[in-house]
């Protein structure tokens, strides 16, 4: 067993306060939020039941990704019609450019704050200046 391994293994928690195992070596019936969400299911509220650490080399600090039970596990809530519009109404306002107003099929860089014809036009009226 490697040291790095060790530090990770403590299925009793006396370590680390929750049984804790290595990367991908969680034991069956435990998963991690995006698990979940991809089998259609949500912690629902419950407590985390566990951890699975790996260490990091390069900051030192190790990564961790709290597990939660699957039988646990309610369903995910449905997109209510409010929902959906609200969706639909953010991305709008992502997809349209406040300096001209027109409205791209992809999203507004953040960078920026504007689509690239109005910050190019920005930038050769400061140059100008």
């Amino acid at each position: 067993m490697s040291a790095a391994w060790g530090k990770c293994y403590d299925p009793t928690g006396a370590r680390h306060g929750i049984p804790t195992y290595p990367w991908r070596l969680a034991p069956d019936g435990l998963a991690t939020r995006r698990q979940l969400r991809a089998l259609g299911l949500r912690p629902g509220g419950q407590q985390i039941a566990a951890q699975a650490m790996r260490i990091n080399r390069r900051a030192g600090s190790p990564r961790v990704a709290y597990l939660y039970r699957v039988d646990c596990a309610l369903p995910v809530r449905p997109m209510t019609s409010r929902k959906w519009g609200a969706l639909a109404l953010a991305m709008l306002a992502r997809q349209t450019c406040p300096a001209c107003g027109v409205i791209y099929s992809y999203c507004i860089s953040r960078r920026h704050g504007m689509c690239g014809i109005c910050v190019d036009a920005n930038q050769t009226c400061q140059k100008g200046s």
